[in-house]
């Protein structure tokens, strides 16, 4: 689907003398309800996108061979591909190449595949005729909004990043806010409640592309077993998913906030052990889950003496030692 590209997108800024900004839709769709996960107090929620190999690599990969193709059509063509490699605004381009419309959600929305798809782009000096924009076809629902765990949606089609899961899983580098913890359940990677909330989700086919299958331990992961990771277990357990670029502090950071969620009390020996993490972040968000699972007091008890240890702020924070 073609874009002409105008002032008003003006993508010439960004790259040389393009024409045409050729938008690219693949889709991941689940083969089960993605919200399963959030049922298991013992396992942690990974978003669907990230339960497969690094969908840059797999959207890449086809940009190129369109890209390819477009340069055989005219001599002298050239083209560049991006997968969230540079700051092309890929929702509206993907709009107005008629791949779909910007839900209340903020993302797109095809009648096709719903909410799930990757968006990558291809920036090219061939001109091609511009397709008919997508249409809004929200109408007076709601679900997607209504769905969001922590509020993130002061208004449809505004999202405040600073209460979204997804953000605050993946992007967000320090102790998340005390107030967002507990309505974080046990999503310890991104969050699909409001894709998955969405009624045009009803006409999505499950994603065909091999290299998108999701893996199997990624469905409904053990909070104990992730909490065991160290560096070098996290990078092998992780190797060429979305997953590894947040490192294994945010990692654990994420899993013991699932684990303080559980209300397990099978996982509080796994709480006690990360209280003496080389990492401040990992060691707050013990101190957190042990409190949340064992009270103050009986995790000042447990702790042999971690908060006499502490010395820094966050954490001490965290202990609000006496």
């Amino acid at each position: 689907m073609a874009e002409t590209a105008e002032r008003r997108a003006s993508p010439r800024a960004l790259w040389g003398d393009v024409r045409s900004v050729v938008m690219l839709g693949l889709n991941y769709g689940p083969e089960t309800d993605p919200r399963a996960a959030l049922a298991r107090r013992d396992a942690g929620a990974v978003s669907v996108y990230a339960r497969h190999r690094d969908y840059h690599d797999v959207v890449k990969g086809k940009l190129k061979e369109l890209a390819g193709f477009m340069t055989r059509l005219e001599a002298g063509t050239d083209v560049k591909v991006f997968v969230d490699t540079a700051p092309v605004m890929e929702k509206p381009l993907a709009e107005a190449a008629g791949l779909g419309w910007a839900g209340k959600h903020t993302n797109l929305v095809s009648r096709d595949f719903g909410s799930w798809l990757f968006l990558g782009s291809v920036f090219t000096t061939l001109a091609l005729p511009p397709d008919a924009p997508g249409g809004d076809a929200c109408g007076s629902c709601r679900a997607c909004l209504d769905a969001c765990p922590t509020g993130a949606f002061p208004a449809p089609r505004q999202l405040d990043a600073r209460r979204c899961i997804s953000y605050l899983t993946i992007e967000h580098k320090g102790p998340v806010a005390p107030e967002l913890r507990p309505l974080m359940g046990n999503r310890i990677y991104g969050c699909d409640d409001c894709l998955a909330a969405c009624p045009w989700n009803k006409f999505a086919q499950a994603g065909r592309d091999a290299k998108l299958k999701a893996r199997d331990d990624l469905a409904a992961p053990s909070l104990d077993a992730l909490s065991r990771l160290d560096d070098a277990g996290f990078r092998a357990l992780f190797s060429g998913s979305p997953i590894k670029r947040i490192g294994v502090d945010r990692f654990l950071r994420n899993v013991l906030i699932a684990i303080g969620n559980s209300g397990d009390a099978g996982l509080v020996p796994r709480a006690l052990a990360l209280l003496r993490h080389p990492s401040p972040l990992v060691r707050g968000m013990a101190v957190w889950a042990g409190r949340r699972l064992l009270g103050i007091e009986a995790l000042l008890a447990a702790s042999a003496g971690a908060c006499a240890g502490e010395t820094d702020p966050h954490v001490l924070a965290e202990w609000e030692c006496p």
